[in-house]
């Protein structure tokens, strides 16, 4: 198996965990790059149901080792959690996990300024406080994982930090408090951070160097991305695969292959333009059905029919070499299906997928109909078993991509799965 990275290609929540943990087994290291509790990745293993935020999902893997690289920001306190969650299900972290020591770290007043900022903006974020840490990276006023561990380094941070942030968080909380409430969650958090954190860049290519196989993980979706996504309803980082790059110190020549995960119709969360969503039973049922709710808010997500436009665009830039087809068995009971390929704005027609706020919130899609097969897929684990009319829409969504479909996805267990190219296991 080569050092492949697996992206979304929508606007995430594309089924990425049952993948990775599906490739896992044939990996030595996951690694996820960017992002930070905001993602939730679903995944059901032994039969159990573990909704997984930071920490890989390879995890879950006998013997699998994962690394949070630098371009995640990583709240100390949902991180502690999620690893006395796993402990408690019989999963060891120990000597499995290392954490970049050049991440960047969530502190409650990020919190709290996301909370003030969504207030104003109603981008629809999870106020988890991703987006101000990030901001305080770029800004230079960061606190890294290394500095976190350092007391002394962590005392200097928080007081510049909690000075220059001064004039808007004590409209909602006492500063004295506040960093109060920090100094003594992280006394008690610190002891059983640091065991985990390293210098995973270095890792990485010593692992590399020595032919490990690699599974690069991201988390949201393409059409989230800060630069390319349907921008300012974005995430605050880069879930493309060049985001792989910068996220864990390796340079591009040392990926091999990059796996696309698209659903076969569309999910969105929050707010941002949408353009094939129903706001009908059509798209109450695919909600349904396919238990469409935020695995880290709850929220009910957005739902509509496959949008090649959007599609073509992520795959374009992710450079994808195979596609990943989820959830398939929701459209089991269609008697049609439409696959988006255009837009229409102001009676012109767009191939390509706009750039432009006012257009892509303002254009109706233009679509193809297929038909339906009208019966379960359940349990299929062989393409040539699945109804006709299945295999058209997949060729189709071939066809129009021109990127080959190497897995199918038809439910939520492991075992709910067709490996039509078993090169992608190589």
């Amino acid at each position: 198996m080569p050092n492949l990275v697996i992206v979304g290609l929508q606007w995430g929540d594309e089924g990425k965990g049952k993948v990775v943990h599906h490739l896992s087994e044939k990996a030595d290291y996951i690694i996820r790059y960017q992002g930070g509790n905001n993602a939730g990745h679903t995944v059901v293993f032994d039969n159990k149901t573990f909704v997984l935020h930071l920490i890989p999902s390879g995890i879950l893997q006998k013997n699998k080792k994962c690394i949070i690289g630098n371009g995640v920001v990583v709240d100390p306190e949902a991180l502690i959690e999620e690893i006395d969650f796993l402990q408690k299900k019989g999963i060891t972290v120990k000597n499995r996990l290392f954490i970049s020591s050049t991440c960047h770290v969530i502190l409650p007043y990020h919190r709290l300024l996301d909370g003030i900022r969504e207030k104003v903006q109603n981008i629809g974020t999870t106020k988890k406080g991703i987006g101000p840490a990030y901001a305080d990276k770029y800004e230079r006023s960061g606190m890294r994982m290394c500095d976190y561990i350092d007391e002394e380094t962590f005392n200097e941070v928080l007081d510049k930090n909690l000075k220059e942030k001064k004039a808007v968080l004590e409209s909602v909380c006492d500063i004295s408090k506040l960093k109060s409430e920090i100094q003594g969650k992280r006394a008690i958090l610190v002891d059983n951070i640091k065991e985990y954190v390293a210098d995973t860049s270095l890792m990485i290519n010593i692992l590399i160097e020595k032919d490990k196989h690699i599974i690069f993980e991201s988390a949201q979706g393409t059409l989230l991305d800060v630069d390319f996504g349907t921008y300012p309803y974005v995430t605050s980082s880069n879930p493309i695969s060049g985001g792989v790059c910068a996220g864990c110190g390796v340079g591009p020549t040392k990926i091999d292959k990059v796996l696309g995960i698209v659903k076969a119709y569309t999910t969105r969360v929050g707010e941002g333009p949408f353009p094939t969503e129903l706001k009908d039973s059509t798209g109450e049922y695919m909600r349904s059905k396919g238990k469409e709710f935020g695995a880290t808010t709850g929220r009910p997500r957005r739902c509509g029919w496959l949008d090649l436009v959007a599609l073509k665009y992520a795959i374009r830039l992710n450079g994808c070499n195979y596609m990943v087809l989820t959830k398939l068995d929701v459209l089991d009971d269609f008697e049609k299906i439409k696959i988006c390929t255009g837009y229409k704005y102001n009676n012109e027609i767009f191939k390509d997928f706009p750039l432009s706020r006012k257009i892509i919130q303002n254009c109706s899609p233009i679509y193809i109909e297929l038909p339906g097969w009208n019966q379960s897929i359940k349990g299929i684990t062989e393409f040539k078993k699945l109804p006709e009319n299945a295999k058209k829409y997949i060729k189709k969504i071939e066809q129009l991509t021109d990127v080959k479909i190497a897995v199918i996805s038809n439910g939520r267990d492991k075992k709910e799965t067709i490996v039509v190219d078993k090169n992608i296991l190589k």
